[in-house]
């Protein structure tokens, strides 16, 4: 089985460095929006493709690091300094010699292939001309763009080294976009000699039609003929689609579009494909659709598959351990093997799916409790009077004791992270010494009542809001007191000042300094 073992980016869209080691079966990109997913993508499909037009059309301006170019354009301009670009995909033995080598930034000897952008060293004084002018744009148009495998060697799209196919199902209503995957898949199931076969008898089925079917019409026209285009934009490959039960893809709903892209590329009868790229399949997608797609997923198992994902079902159905977490703070991915073990098991055992939800946040409040939860974004807009929904603020009920498994992740993404938790009788033990790995990261820190005799969140709500909730609870309430009642009843009497008290509720001080600590 051929696939990447490893991608190097340098100054290639949002990373000015990265790289990461890819699993021989199944990845799974999982990140917010900015965060790189489907850069990681491009980045496979224009090294795998070899062609410079993916790359020109694409534009070297969108593909460099846009701070890179900015940093260059306010210093001295030197031509020495001009910034570079480059993908490298690091291959498992292919056991062809014209891969392998030492061209890589590793200087290992492996099997390869590299993207690069760079000056082109011809036109050096004129680039420098261009950089000695006041107001100066980036010489993209000077630079050459550059095909080679780890051994040195030049290869265009002509010689697939890995056959591969990208399925975009973010585009999945464009009709570019469905002309351009079935003219991929074509060229990926069809060999050389079937390609020109097929071309050959095209041509020849057109001039048939054209001398047979339209030679009486054409008779009768005295200067014009009709005729059948035959040029480089109406061909084989332009004219193909596919089918299912005789109905075109163009004609199916996206859903249904989305199902077939996928399932043909995924098909378990051809070997045609190494490596399949995925963008977004949950795209349009029912719940069972969605099903019966991570099932054919799960089958490919002779070829690598990359997946960009929001998808709680596609990376826990399909194994959380195959994840890289990418986050639009950092230019570190996280695989879950780069974590404790123990906290590595227990998001892959976890019933809940909050994982996910954290990893896309930029920032998090974290409370261990249902009425914490119900009452947070009340509490947010009392303190801040502002919106939570538009800070840009996550929160997220967790268990109590799976506090530090979710810090665990934040200090290796980097998330802005607010732990609101009990002291439960022990506010030194509980809520200083347990945390005591965490307090260097300044990005991260937990919040909760000093005084050891409000020792939960109900206690310390009554506390602060006691002639409000005597005035709430109290009636009817004969064996119980009203604290009793709302440690009893905790997500009740939450939600119940919530639809009632919610503006007249003062916010605990350690909450009201949780949110403004995680609001700047």
């Amino acid at each position: 089985m051929k696939y990447i073992t490893k991608i190097k980016l340098y100054n290639f869209k949002r990373f000015k460095t990265f790289s990461v080691e890819f699993n021989d079966k199944l990845n799974l990109l999982v990140g917010d929006n900015e965060s790189g997913k489907s850069s990681i993508l491009e980045a496979i499909n224009l090294v795998l493709s070899g062609s410079k037009s993916k790359v020109e059309a694409t534009g070297l301006e969108n593909l460099f690091n846009s701070e890179v170019i900015n940093n260059f354009l306010n210093s001295d301009k030197n031509y020495n300094d001009l910034p570079k670009m480059y993908v490298e995909l690091y291959f498992n033995e292919q056991n062809n010699f014209e891969l392998n080598g030492r061209n890589n930034s590793d200087e290992t000897i492996c099997d390869g292939l590299k993207l690069e952008c760079i000056p082109n060293e011809d036109l050096s004084r004129e680039i420098k001309e261009i950089l000695e002018q006041k107001e100066t744009a980036f010489p993209f148009e000077f630079y050459i763009i550059k095909f080679n495998t780890f051994q040195g060697d030049g290869y265009s799209g002509y010689k697939k080294y890995l056959r591969h196919i990208l399925v975009d199902n973010s585009q999945i209503s464009s009709e570019y976009a469905i002309k351009e995957y079935v003219k991929d898949m074509y060229n990926s199931f069809a060999t050389i000699v079937e390609k020109n076969k097929h071309q050959n008898d095209y041509r020849k089925h057109k001039e048939l039609f054209k001398n047979n079917v339209l030679n009486d019409i054409n008779s009768r026209i005295k200067i014009y003929d009709f005729t059948i285009r035959n040029n480089s934009k109406s061909n084989l490959e332009t004219d193909l689609t596919l089918s299912e039960n005789a109905i075109n893809i163009e004609n199916k709903g996206k859903g249904i579009q989305c199902f077939i892209k996928t399932e043909f590329a995924l098909s378990r009868n051809e070997n045609n494909i190494d490596v399949i790229l995925l963008e977004e399949p949950e795209n349009h997608l029912s719940h069972i659709n969605m099903k019966k797609m991570i099932r054919n997923i799960s089958g490919a198992s002779e070829k690598q598959i990359f997946i960009t994902t929001h998808s709680n079902m596609i990376s826990t159905r399909l194994d959380l351990r195959k994840s890289i977490l990418l986050n639009s703070n950092s230019e570190i991915p996280i695989l879950l093997n780069s974590i404790t073990e123990s906290t590595a098991k227990f998001f892959i055992k976890a019933p809940d799916n909050n994982l996910l939800d954290f990893v896309l946040s930029k920032k998090v409040i974290l409370v261990e409790g249902d009425a914490e939860f119900i009452l947070m974004e009340s509490f947010f807009k009392n303190t801040t009077n502002s919106e939570l929904d538009l800070s840009d603020i996550h929160i997220i009920s967790v268990n109590g004791t799976s506090f530090k498994r979710y810090l665990e992740i934040a200090k290796e993404l980097k998330i802005k992270t607010a732990v609101i938790r009990d002291n439960d009788g022990n506010y030194q033990q509980n809520c200083i010494d347990n945390y005591d790995e965490f307090v260097k990261f300044d990005f991260i820190k937990v919040f909760s009542e000093k005084d050891n005799t409000k020792n939960t969140f109900e206690v310390c709500l009554y506390s602060t809001n006691q002639v409000l909730c005597d005035n709430l609870f109290l009636a009817g309430r004969k064996t119980l007191t009203v604290k009793d009642y709302m440690l009893k009843n905790k997500a009740e009497a939450a939600y119940e000042l919530l639809e009632k008290k919610s503006i007249e509720v003062i916010v605990p001080e350690y909450i009201k300094l949780a949110i403004e600590w995680i609001k700047k």
